[in-house]
């Protein structure tokens, strides 16, 4: 039986690819698709990022999901949400949204400017079999709510977590979930070296969106556009460049089938069915009073 070594290496390698989303909006899906197993929690990362509105301006209009979470976060542009709760959200540079969409919600993500600049990610985070049937909710997080942290010449914004980097603990907007989940965006001013401490069997991804990093005692290069899934281990070694910004992404394996069909992801394909059944219907979600 091997030990588990204390600071991860890089497992796997993947390379946002270009996709098309919604109605035509232009994106790099990050991962996704087959396979999911490996990412538990995680089911899906997408980088959006265009100043061409064609690229954008046809949004995310109204569909359906049920049995995962979605959390949206802004760099620039400004986006449009509404349920069939009666929520109505506008988020700007910097905010987030988490969504827990739960037994069901049917929602809009559409664009609230024609020209400029509009970036950002959406990362889709799974629900535990006995959360998917729970009712919607959702929590907009203000750009002034999220905290931040300074580690020498490096910049945290973290949207979720209870972990630590070097000797800081940091705590995020969001915290208390069944998958533990952490969720920083790291801002390097400079070139520093940094661990990051973890439980040894929660999943463990790394995003270069900007930059370059170094992962590990083997010093593996990561560029922008791509990320590492990391073995398992008690740390994280990260030596960022000068200018890398890099979204750290961990989180407890749940550890039960995943059935993935566009925007449903259940337990079973009969639990899928009965999803399609109630869309089709009209009763995916329940009446608000």
């Amino acid at each position: 039986m091997n030990p588990i070594r204390r600071t991860r290496e890089v497992e796997e390698i993947l390379i946002a690819r270009a996709a098309s989303d919604g109605d035509g909006v232009q994106l790099k899906r990050v991962f996704g698709g087959n396979d999911l197993t490996r990412f538990d929690p995680f089911l899906m990362l997408d980088e959006f990022g265009s100043d061409q509105a064609a690229d954008y301006i046809g949004g995310f209009p109204s569909h359906p999901h049920r049995g995962f979470e979605t959390v949206t976060y802004m760099l620039e542009g400004r986006m449009e949400h509404r349920d069939h709760m009666g929520n109505v959200g506008n988020l700007q540079a910097g905010d987030v949204q988490w969504m827990k969409a739960g037994s069901g919600v049917i929602h809009s993500e559409m664009p609230q400017q024609t020209e400029g600049k509009m970036r950002g990610f959406q990362l889709w985070v799974n629900l535990p079999g006995a959360e998917k049937m729970t009712p919607a909710a959702y929590n907009d997080l203000a750009a002034a709510s999220i905290p931040r942290y300074t580690v020498g010449a490096l910049s945290i914004k973290a949207i979720a977590a209870e972990l630590a980097v070097d000797e800081t603990l940091i705590k995020g907007a969001v915290t208390g979930l069944s998958t533990d989940p952490a969720y920083l965006d790291l801002d390097f001013a400079a070139a520093q070296a940094i661990t990051i401490t973890l439980p040894a069997e929660y999943t463990a991804l790394i995003y270069v969106y900007e930059g370059t990093t170094e992962i590990g005692e083997s010093a593996y290069k990561v560029g922008a556009g791509q990320l590492a899934r990391l073995s398992r281990g008690t740390s994280i070694l990260i030596r960022g460049a000068a200018g890398a910004r890099v979204l750290i992404i961990t989180g407890k394996p749940i550890g039960e089938p995943i059935v993935h069909y566009g925007p449903f992801v259940m337990n079973s394909v009969a639990q899928i069915e009965q999803a399609i059944r109630d869309y089709n219907a009209g009763t995916l979600v329940s009446p608000q009073l």
